[in-house]
């Protein structure tokens, strides 16, 4: 009798390293080539020499042989401790995702009709939005025959620009027409 069990196929990813990755890179027997190029654990190069050879010195070194460049001809391989390698590789990762800035665009919308007082409350909105430093989208929504009237919407935009602190916020990109919609970005001001 013969079960047949279907296989799931699972991706591991364990602190942002998923297991995927880890298949990329070669380590001492899944290592294929015949020769491979061979760099010491202190970074002088050994030469070309055998697979057999080279997974020798690593383990006299007590260290990994892992394969650093695939596409050389011969592969390059180097002696490391590869677990201090992943370790290393995960920290660098985590460098750069702390220092990558996070930039949100918040919306405020406005009509052809709208009246002052309404401009100014909606005016504060983006003012606080733009101290948070995040950039703010303007959409001017025309209905029905409101389009016909689109010089009325440009006017609208002016003077909500014109609300705007010039040393709190900039206009990044000026009013444009897309569709019923007119739209227009402002940037917080680089200190």
């Amino acid at each position: 009798m013969i079960l047949l069990v279907p296989f799931l196929f699972i991706t591991l990813e364990v602190n942002g390293i998923s297991k995927d990755k880890d298949k990329d890179i070669q380590v001492n027997h899944e290592i294929k080539a015949r020769e491979v190029r061979l760099i010491g654990p202190d970074g002088k190069q050994l030469g070309i020499m055998p697979l057999k050879d080279a997974l020798r010195y690593a383990q006299e070194a007590q260290l990994d042989l892992v394969k650093i460049a695939s596409n050389a001809k011969p592969p390059v391989c180097k002696i490391m401790d590869f677990g201090k390698y992943k370790y290393e590789l995960s920290k660098k990762e985590k460098e750069v995702k702390k220092k990558q800035k996070v930039i949100s665009v918040k919306e405020v919308r406005l009509t052809p009709k709208i009246e002052e007082h309404d401009l100014a409350v909606k005016a504060n909105h983006a003012i606080k939005f733009l101290q948070n430093k995040d950039r703010v989208k303007v959409t001017l929504r025309f209905r029905g025959r409101e389009v016909g009237y689109v010089q009325l919407g440009y006017d609208v935009m002016e003077k909500f620009s014109k609300l705007i602190p010039s040393d709190i916020g900039v206009v990044e990109k000026k009013p444009v027409m897309e569709g019923k919609n007119m739209i227009m970005f402002l940037a917080p001001k680089n200190d």
